[in-house]
């Protein structure tokens, strides 16, 4: 029974580590699927189920799961950054500047509640600790993995900031959505009339999908322009994917001329719709059926890499394939087709024209879903290579003993986001299925809950249980709470936002998909899915960077002190 033996309780053997790994992530991630009034706390069990192991003594090679723990941070923040990089920058633009300094100001609260706390304490709870609190108080995993990391730059040997972040995090998530009640009857909202405005907003400004009409030409100073005058003197982008001139249906071209009559189906931005029909003519009511040059719309699916980064312009659809593109689809929104619009892989080109012309593009393009499948991993691994040597580079600070690093979290964190939005520059491919991102988010996430548990686990009764462990889920509860209470009024009186809207935002801020399903439950439309997205890029990168800044600054300014 040696055999047996050796595989429960060899610390050094492989087998054993490897076993109690699977054991704490399917254990885990099984309870965390167990709903408490309806909240679950998902894959965040699998640290308390690490927690559990490693009290009674199932536990493995400290470098073996320091190892694990870094690698899995490292994949679960390059495909955080992959996914919200296209989106990180144009969270600034209009509409989003509000809700994002609403986010930023709860960011900034949680901080000073935390910072406030530890000197108001006297130090009783030590930083690294209450920095663990913080981030189990937002319920922000990749936060702790990022002051962990930080800590292990500084050679810390105090207690294990995850038992701060275990006892916080349940009430985080309670405190979350507790504060999204509390402010609707605090501000007395009346949930009919957000959603009337709801309704009324989306009226007044309608997406900006692309526009797709009939048009007759009775603007006589049209007659004898080609298509590509007729575009030039506007100053307009459109798309004229089809044309009936003397009872025949063809697709035009640039050198196209247009007579008094001809009827134009024509694609635009929703917001120079209304321009265009003023220019060329009314919308009408056609029957493209009695066309007499067979023609087919299709969508094709860019799989061909030397295509991304290319300009759609570039290629001369019109006049060298005889087809036209009327808008592009990419991470499920339609784009309209401008002639500045840069192609990505992944992107999904509606085309128009003759079935055989349809057919060249398609190759030219790709249109290979097997080719996607198959993941870009040397993107992920250039970008984890770029990503460690940055978070390697000392950055000196004045008045700080040791310089800063952005470390194993944050220089990948930062990488990934730039090469998720500009990587087509430099012709790396960052596409990636949806569900192949999950994938690596989710062991990498695993990888490290289940380490920092089975590393906390020894000492976990005795530092909570007999110590300080009410007085953490304290401090939590006042770290979560404070801030969105304060930030929510502000949100609501002084930028007049929707209820639905910063419901989201209040998720988003937390990073907390439990918060973001009840939100989603009790609004019924998709304001706090918008409100959720518009803030979660910047949130996520700032709870990041400031946990372990958090440490590198603070503790070290301390630590100076007391030097």
């Amino acid at each position: 029974m040696d055999w047996l033996q050796n595989l429960l309780f060899d610390e050094n053997s492989i087998a054993h580590i490897v076993l109690l790994y699977s054991f704490v992530i399917a254990v885990g991630v099984l309870l965390g699927k167990i709903k408490f009034f309806g909240v679950s706390l998902g894959v965040t069990f699998v640290l308390f189920t690490g927690i559990v192991c490693g009290h009674f003594g199932l536990t493995g090679n400290t470098q073996i799961l320091t190892f694990l723990q870094d690698f899995g941070l490292i994949l679960f923040v390059f495909c955080i950054g992959l996914q919200v990089g296209p989106s990180f920058f144009s969270s600034f633009k209009k509409g989003g500047i509000a809700m994002n300094l609403v986010a930023i100001g709860i960011v900034v609260l949680n901080i000073a509640v935390a910072v406030a706390l530890y000197y108001g304490l006297n130090g009783r709870i030590e930083l690294p600790m209450m920095v663990g609190i913080l981030c189990g108080a937002v319920t922000n995993t990749p936060g702790l993995g990022a002051a962990n990391e930080a800590l292990s730059q500084l050679n810390y040997n105090g207690p294990q900031i995850a038992m701060g972040y275990a006892c916080a995090y349940p009430l985080g998530v309670l405190g979350i959505i507790g504060s999204i009640i509390a402010i609707r009857y605090i501000c007395r909202v009346n949930l009919k009339k957000e959603e009337e405005d709801i309704a009324k907003e989306e009226a007044a400004n309608p997406h900006l999908t692309p526009r797709m009409m009939h048009l007759e030409v009775h603007n006589e100073a049209l007659a004898g322009k080609t298509l590509l005058q007729v575009r030039d003197f506007m100053g307009r982008d459109f798309v004229c994917s089809r044309i009936l001139q003397n009872g025949h249906v063809s697709i035009p071209n640039r050198d196209t001329v247009f007579h008094l009559g001809d009827q134009l189906f024509v694609v635009c931005a929703e917001d120079d719709a209304e321009a265009i029909i003023a220019f060329i003519g009314p919308k009408i009511e056609v029957d493209w059926e009695k066309q007499d040059t067979p023609m087919v719309s299709r969508r094709i699916l860019i799989t061909q890499p030397k295509m991304n980064g290319k300009q759609l312009g570039e290629f001369h659809f019109s006049s060298m394939y005889g087809v036209n593109v009327t808008r592009v689809n990419r991470s499920g929104m339609d784009i309209f087709a401008s002639r500045n619009l840069t192609l990505q892989v992944g992107d999904r080109v509606m085309v128009v024209g003759p079935q055989d012309a349809v057919e060249r593009v398609a190759n030219l393009m790709g249109n290979s879903l097997k080719r996607l499948d198959h993941p870009n991993i040397v993107t992920i691994f250039v970008g984890i290579f770029l990503g460690i040597f940055f978070g390697s580079l000392p950055i000196a600070f004045p008045g700080i003993p040791t310089p800063v690093k952005l470390g194993l979290a944050g220089g990948p964190l930062i990488v990934s986001i730039l090469i998720g939005r500009f990587g087509y520059k430099l012709k790396l491919v960052t596409y990636t299925t949806m569900s192949a991102n999950l994938m690596l988010r989710e062991i990498g996430i695993a990888l490290f809950l289940a380490s920092v548990g089975i590393k906390a686990g020894a000492n976990f009764v005795n530092t909570v249980v007999d110590g300080d462990g009410l007085l953490y889920v304290g401090c939590g509860f006042l770290i979560t709470v404070i801030p969105l209470l304060i930030m929510g009024a502000v949100a609501r009186l002084h930028y007049k936002m929707n209820y639905f809207m910063l419901m989201g935002l209040i998720a988003g801020s937390n990073t907390d998909p439990p918060a973001l399903a009840y939100s989603n439950q009790t609004a019924g439309n998709n304001a706090p899915a918008v409100g959720y997205s518009t803030v979660y890029p910047v949130s996520m990168f700032l709870r990041i960077l400031t946990a372990q800044l958090l440490i590198l600054i603070f503790w070290q300014a301390d630590i100076g002190k007391e030097v």
